[in-house]
């Protein structure tokens, strides 16, 4: 008997769940979790057991993220109380006076580099979010992401998105401006301020104007000072797992609109991930394409296999394709390669062009990928049945 499309994407999503549940969120609050001193760590080797390194602002609210939404999987784990822990541990150790996040801390909390970067800037604004709807915390923790919101756009806020926070800094980016327009989704589902819906759809604005090719529908990485393709082969970088990333906040976006511009956008986004930045031979997205569509680096990391699972399955929400659901069961297939590792609930980060893995700790950053994408599409498959 054939199974239909949906059929195969839900046995995936199964799967998935199953391996979250039973695995990862368990081995990532014992292990992933410094019981001493407070804080995730950066990694965990393949036999599960910490890595004692310096620790990245971008990772804690990501973690929180991913405990925040568990009791949506299923997980049955504390997991309000361990949201509760690492917030309080991020924003003691983190949070500046003027209110924006420093960089690096050691194990210990004391601060290794007290800069700002505008990626840690969106992933404070998404974790925040996320806490305050676990933790039923929201009069407390929306002004906090308000006041890091409104600097901001008083600091870097540039034609509806953000330039970089350090002054003249050169390339732009459109990642840390994705992460951002992500975080104001969030907030504005979540019921925050009007401040919220602005900007969204202005970093959108900018996205269709400048960060997508007006002839080829690609997006591109870095820009210069006018948000101008960057020169050299640095600004012909189009990366997959971002075609894919994009095309997911776009068609959400776009169908909260109204706009079927932003959702034709977005198709067209996961089209060309889906057709030229994914490897057939391996069934996995790859790192980066050029804008003529050639390959420029054929590795392929994790975090693209999630970004194409999320485009995927709301693809199939948003237009009522089957194909999208088939496409969402190979995305599925290529991202459980990176999860079958000798412990479970580890994952390998690197897959060369020859199929073999990299042999290192799973970094704790990629979790907020892997949760994201399974909660994505055990939504939509509860949403169409």
């Amino acid at each position: 008997m054939t199974m239909s499309p949906l059929s195969d994407a839900i046995r995936r999503r199964d799967a998935l769940v199953a391996w979250a549940v039973d695995h990862a969120y368990p081995l990532w609050w014992e292990q992933g979790y410094d019981h001493e001193r407070g804080g995730f760590h950066e990694k965990l080797d393949q036999t599960g057991k910490p890595v004692d390194a310096p620790r990245r602002a971008r990772v804690q609210p990501r973690q929180i993220y991913s405990y925040a939404i568990a009791p949506q999987l299923g997980w049955t784990g504390p997991a309000a109380d361990i949201a509760r822990q690492a917030l309080d541990n991020y924003l003691s150790r983190y949070r500046r006076d003027d209110g924006l996040f420093r960089a690096l801390v050691a194990p210990n909390g004391s601060v290794l580099d007290d800069n700002v970067d505008l990626y840690d800037q969106a992933f404070a604004l998404f974790g925040l979010c996320n806490a305050a709807q676990a933790l039923n915390d929201f009069e407390h923790l929306h002004p906090i992401a308000t006041t890091l919101r409104d600097r901001l756009i008083a600091r870097c806020g540039d034609q509806g998105g953000f330039k970089e926070l350090q002054p003249d800094a050169l390339p732009l980016l459109s990642n840390p401006n994705m992460h951002l327009f992500e975080a104001s989704l969030a907030w504005e589902a979540a019921g925050g301020d009007a401040g919220w819906g602005r900007m969204a759809d202005g970093i959108a604005g900018l996205a269709m104007t400048r960060f997508i090719d007006q002839d080829n529908g690609g997006l591109r990485e870095f820009f210069d000072a006018d948000w101008r393709p960057a020169p050299g082969t640095q600004g012909r970088i189009m990366e997959p797992g971002h075609q894919f990333e994009w095309a997911w906040l776009l068609l959400r976006w776009g169908k909260a609109r109204g706009r079927q511009d932003a959702v034709k956008a977005g198709l067209r986004l996961l089209e060309i991930g889906e057709v030229h930045g994914v490897d057939p031979a391996r069934g996995v997205g790859f790192n980066s394409l050029l804008d003529d569509f050639s390959i420029h680096d054929h590795s392929a990391r994790l975090w693209p296999q999630t970004e194409r699972l999320k485009a995927a399955v709301l693809a199939a929400e948003v237009t009522g394709d089957d194909a999208h659901w088939t496409t969402a069961a190979r995305a599925a297939d290529g991202l459980m390669l990176y999860l079958d590792t000798p412990v479970k609930g580890l994952w390998w980060d690197k897959l060369s062009p020859a199929g073999l893995f990299t042999d290192e700790p799973a970094p704790a950053s990629s979790f907020y990928h892997i949760t994201c994408a399974i909660l994505e599409m055990d939504r939509v498959v509860k949403a169409v049945r």
